[in-house]
């Protein structure tokens, strides 16, 4: 984070990419879209509606939308939605919104967007334009497979249940389909260690583990907290690395994660850090997930992204900008 601008000045045009089919499609979704448009309308802002029409698109569409002169990208959907059009968007100037509409919304928790779309529509014409980290994903060896992520990653056990994830069940039963996946992972999933070696300034730490939760963001999916040492405004991963090969210790898990007691876990261990790498230790393929997206196998390098993104952030996050803003430009003049 570089800077903390004054609101959209100079914003006369926006594309709204929404995924039809995003948290069920409900059929009330249009309704809900022309109410955001008018509500962007009254604050000066011109938006036209960008349908996927399938998987993988929306970061084309962004792109083209930017091309034909649109002057800022607002997401309507979830995660996924939201992570094509960052990986579209990665290095631009032009702001990107969100409009949350999907089935875990974590950015949307994180950054106190309302979950109704008008509201959500009139946090962006009064939000903030903030340059943003991103996490950049490159499996080792092949630079051309790299993606960036916004929110949380993960490898192992949580890698598993969204590469096993039935599509088709996702659309139909949203949330649920992942409960049903992970409850099933339980009694299939074998647990195989790997190898987490996180570099730091005083050196590396290295940790055998069956899963990484790697946070941007405090909030992992659902109910869940899990990194919940991560700060989305600054440039490093918090890692939540978890050694246990036992199904039932996960299911002890769960209630940690609600009750504020995970980082007390023997078998948790926390790491910060802006670059580490993923590898196995144990045959079979350890896979790796982004924003709730399923990705490739292990061995993989994840890396912080400084100044990658510029999202618009509601207002109330002013103050808390504007203070990290000062003491970032403390620390600078001291050295």
């Amino acid at each position: 984070m570089r800077s903390v601008a004054n609101m959209l000045e100079g914003i006369k045009t926006a594309s709204i990419i929404f995924n039809p089919l995003a948290g069920g499609g409900h059929w009330r979704r249009h309704v809900h879209l022309d109410s955001a448009r008018r509500v962007l309308a009254a604050a000066g802002i011109e938006a036209d509606l960008r349908p996927t029409a399938a998987p993988g698109e929306a970061g084309q569409i962004a792109a083209r939308a930017v091309s034909e002169g649109s002057q800022m990208i607002i997401v309507c959907g979830g995660d996924g939605t939201l992570n094509e059009v960052v990986n579209g968007m990665a290095g631009s100037q032009v702001p990107v919104a969100l409009l949350p509409a999907g089935t875990a919304n974590v950015l949307a928790k994180e950054l106190g967007i309302s979950w109704r779309i008008p509201k959500a529509a009139a946090m962006i014409s009064t939000g903030i334009p903030v340059r943003v980290a991103l996490g950049l994903m490159t499996p080792a060896g092949e630079a051309a497979k790299r993606r960036y992520f916004i929110c949380v990653a993960g490898a192992g056990a949580d890698g598993a249940l969204v590469h096993a994830l039935d599509p088709a069940l996702k659309l139909k039963t949203g949330i649920i389909s992942y409960w049903l996946e992970g409850f099933r992972q339980l009694f299939r999933y074998k647990f195989p260690k790997f190898r987490v070696v996180a570099h730091q300034n005083s050196g590396e730490t290295t940790v055998d583990g069956t899963l990484v939760v790697i946070g941007r963001t405090k909030h992992y999916g659902g109910p869940f907290r899990i990194t919940t040492g991560a700060d989305f405004f600054s440039d490093e991963f918090e890692l939540a690395i978890f050694t246990s090969q036992n199904a039932l210790r996960y299911l002890t898990y769960l209630p940690a994660t609600w009750t504020g007691a995970l980082r007390r876990q023997p078998d948790v261990h926390f790491v910060k850090t802006a670059a580490f790498r993923c590898e196995s230790l144990e045959p079979g393929p350890v896979y790796a997930q982004l924003d709730g997206e399923p990705s490739v196998p292990l061995p993989v390098d994840f890396t912080i992204v400084p100044d990658a993104l510029t999202l618009v952030v509601p207002g109330h996050h002013r103050a808390q900008l504007a203070t990290r803003l000062r003491k970032q430009n403390a620390l600078l003049s001291t050295t």
